[in-house]
């Protein structure tokens, strides 16, 4: 029993996902911080001179925090987003995929070709096929 369940956590696609997290975790702090303290600022800025929590608008006059529709969090979320997932491709998913290759695995690829049905237009069909696995409709090399 203790084996099966070693084995399965030493498995190198569990090790690697396990390191992945732990860094991508780690360097999230980093990521958040940065959106929060440096770029927030400069959203909040770009709004001029209104008092307020940051880049937005209160929705109800003297609502608070809680009425506050705060488009600079907003935007600083997807600022987030997208340099967080740039760091996890450059630093874990493409050092990750060029040593898979080294061992001749091919992982993040371009998806195998497919044809269509020309009968019930279903576009995940083998190029080899001769019968459409949907419809059951004969594929004609000439139309498909």
């Amino acid at each position: 029993m203790f084996r099966g369940f070693r084995n399965l956590l030493l498995r190198d696609d569990v090790t690697v996902v396990t390191v992945a997290m732990a860094v991508a975790m780690a360097f999230s702090n980093v990521v958040n911080a940065f959106t929060d303290d440096v770029i927030s600022p400069f959203i909040a800025a770009a709004q001029g001179d209104v008092s307020g929590p940051g880049f937005g608008w209160q929705l109800v006059s003297g609502g608070g925090s809680a009425t506050f529709l705060n488009l600079g969090g907003f935007i600083s979320a997807i600022i987030y987003f997208v340099i967080f997932m740039a760091v996890v491709y450059f630093l874990i998913a493409l050092p990750y995929r060029v040593v898979m290759a080294r061992l001749g695995k091919t992982v993040f690829g371009d998806p195998p070709p497919t044809m269509n049905c020309p009968a019930c237009l279903s576009d995940d069909l083998n190029p080899a096929a001769t019968r459409c696995k949907h419809c059951g409709a004969d594929i004609d090399r000439a139309t498909a």
